[in-house]
């Protein structure tokens, strides 16, 4: 099906079973702890928050959007399937005709129901959750899209990054070193501009979904997430800002900012699963207008301690994007990717390959720690043979143990691009990482002589599965 925005999302979501409506939970803290109760198991519901305490009834808040397969398949727009190696082939399928529309600009729509500007600026209005205990405020950009428009290019960039709310009028722009955002941003400052910029707390999660993906740079996401819904996003050229923002949009917040301005900003939770980057003094966004619609609904999806059902969601698009772009580079016979989620969905990357020549191994695992879509923060990658799976954690500790020799297996590569919020980097030091290498496939030269595996092939497992196993049942379980 095709929605709209986050209400036809939500509705779509209560025919299948997939949504809970939560009443009287609070703002501070409260919210944060059921979101990490449902965050930190697979499969859970989508909750909507209502009548949130200090705030008044449809004033609202949706957390876990995307925190099953089958939610997950929804906002792919590819068919329900158990198995994550299936549901990635098909989204890879999907990328591969997947063509871009651009948006449709329109004069009208429902963000504009509401219109506030100067005095009336009033970001508390809104329930913003304190999510965690130690975070340094409340943040209302977690599901957030920030709208930033090259000024040299022209081009519009939609990513997700956090936005902490500082007062009334203030919000926080915090964007990791190396995002297109940040690039676009200090284009503005080198030229002695003050960098105009819209955020859209509230919207179609198919948008929100891929803001956070690692497409390329100069790829409008607008224009991909048409490609991918099979119809232009409708949005509206705001009137201050110029920036195309949603039509349907749930909630606005459009202002400036300058490199004059600062505040201390963090710290906040972040995907590693530490508090990272700290407190620090960042970047100010002055808010001049804030647009919302009749009963708002705030979009939560805010990181916590992997594995976490967001970091599903991007690790997911992002062994996609990687395995599309090692073949892409001509590594040829992939057989599978897994930026595993345990790890963030980007501090290990799994890669199974069909060996073809001496060096395939290494070949694979150099690319994928430093393309695009594995460049940033890949501490581990690890490269198997095709009868592992790489999304099995014991087929993947298994290959590890027993293919690889550490004196020979694991290549260093120094110096490569992290984050502020990576743990292992220090406060105030630059954004760098150390890389490792390692090849858990049986060695190329004399792989005909490495011993046989133990076991039956799987189609003679399933077949006698078939035949005998309602007679195997487990104790406690129904037979027949």
């Amino acid at each position: 099906m095709v929605f709209h925005d986050l209400r036809e999302y939500a509705e779509e979501l209560e025919k299948l079973g997939e949504l809970r409506v939560l009443p009287g939970v609070h703002w501070d803290l409260e919210i944060g702890r059921i979101t990490t109760i449902l965050c930190q198991k697979e499969d859970q519901p989508v909750v909507l928050f209502d009548q949130i305490a200090d705030y008044p009834k449809g004033y609202r808040v949706l957390v876990n959007p995307i925190g099953s397969k089958r939610t997950l398949a929804l906002c792919l727009g590819i068919p329900y399937m158990e198995s994550y190696i299936d549901i990635l082939n098909a989204w890879r399928k999907k990328l591969k005709t997947l063509k871009p529309i651009p948006p449709k600009v329109v004069t009208d729509g429902p963000v504009l129901e509401n219109v506030q500007e100067g005095k009336d600026v009033n970001l508390w209005k809104f329930p913003v959750p304190k999510w965690n205990t130690l975070d340094g405020g409340r943040f209302i950009g977690t599901g957030s899209v920030t709208i930033l428009r090259d000024p040299d290019e022209g081009w519009v960039n939609l990513g997700t990054y956090r936005v902490m709310v500082h007062d009334e009028s203030k919000a926080g722009f915090f964007i990791a070193p190396g995002r297109h955002g940040s690039i676009i941003r200090e284009k503005y400052f080198a030229q002695g501009q003050k960098c105009k910029v819209s955020i859209s707390c509230g919207q179609d999660p198919q948008i929100f979904m891929v803001s956070s993906m690692e497409i390329p740079y100069r790829m409008p996401e607008y224009d991909f997430t048409g490609g991918l819904k099979g119809e232009p996003i409708e949005v509206i050229e705001s009137d201050y800002s110029g920036l195309p923002i949603p039509a349907r949009a749930e909630i606005v917040i459009e202002g400036e900012a300058s490199m004059e301005e600062t505040l201390e900003e963090g710290p906040f939770g972040e995907w590693p699963g530490y508090y990272g980057s700290g407190a620090r003094q960042d970047l100010v966004i002055r808010v001049k207008r804030i647009l919302h619609r009749n009963d708002p609904i705030l979009l939560g999806v805010p990181p916590g301690k992997p594995p976490w059902s967001t970091n599903r969601v991007t690790n997911f698009n992002r062994s996609a994007m990687l395995w599309d772009e090692m073949e892409g580079a001509g590594v040829p016979d992939i057989k599978g990717v897994w930026c595993h989620p345990s790890a963030a969905g980007r501090m290990f990357i799994v890669v199974a390959i069909k060996q073809r020549y001496p060096g395939h191994a290494r070949q694979a695992g150099l690319l994928a720690s430093s393309c695009q879509a594995g460049g940033n923060v890949g501490r581990y990658t690890l490269v198997v043979d095709e009868d592992i799976d790489p999304t099995n954690t014991d087929d993947i500790l298994w290959a590890l143990s027993s293919r690889s020799d550490p004196a020979d297996d694991i290549e260093i590569i120094r110096r490569c691009w992290s984050t502020p919020l990576d743990p292992l980097v220090r406060k105030g030091a630059p954004s760098l990482n150390t890389r490792a290498i390692i090849d858990a496939t049986r060695p190329y030269e004399w792989m005909d002589e490495f011993p046989p595996v133990v076991g039956f092939p799987p189609e003679e497992l399933a077949e006698t599965l078939n035949k005998w196993g309602k007679h195997l049942a487990g104790h406690g379980q129904k037979k027949g």
